[in-house]
């Protein structure tokens, strides 16, 4: 198994600048797997704005819903693969599953199931970064609240594949594993 970086904190505390930084240290040839959906104008600048402080030397693949099969894809091509990030992958997730009839919980418990097998067969590392989002006060409604508790929850899980876990706050890294 590769080895997994798992890097996490708050909304614009550096944890993606951190993670680019990090993954450098790998050498050249770097992978990012993009999980963003860039659907209203916002969205379109935050992503430019990436594109652009990364540059060119990061290969780009795009995969909102089908994270491991898009890692799978992607392994043994770059020294390392940076995914950008968990909690919108989840987001994604938890909307594509939404028109079924069914709790999201339970594809997106399989999902993660096939991330962790595709992340123990890796022979490319891998960073993941995720938002920290459950610091804050109880949301509101019943969506955010089960948006928060299955982000809390799949980062507990991937804390604990990791080799290394990193938490950003402030622009400041904090390694916690």
């Amino acid at each position: 198994m590769a080895q997994i970086i798992f890097v996490t904190g708050g909304a614009r505390s550096g944890k993606s600048s951190f993670a680019e930084n990090r993954a450098a240290e790998f050498g050249e040839n770097l992978g990012y797997l993009a999980t963003a959906r860039a659907l209203d104008g916002e969205m379109e600048e935050r992503v430019k704005q990436h594109q652009q402080r990364r540059g060119a030397e990061w290969h780009t693949t795009e995969e909102p819903i089908r994270l491991a099969a898009a890692l799978a894809g992607c392994d043994g091509r770059h020294q390392v693969i940076l995914v950008d990030c968990v909690t919108l992958w989840l987001s994604n997730l938890m909307f594509f599953y939404e028109d079924s009839a069914k709790p999201c919980e339970a594809p997106i418990d399989a999902d993660l199931q096939a991330l962790e097998s595709t992340l123990q067969r890796m022979v490319t590392p891998v960073i993941l970064v995720s938002n920290e989002v459950g610091m804050g006060i109880v949301p509101e409604n019943k969506l955010a609240r089960q948006f928060r508790d299955i982000a809390g929850r799949t980062n507990q899980f991937l804390a604990a594949l990791a080799d290394e876990v990193h938490v950003v706050i402030s622009g400041i890294p904090l390694q916690l594993k």
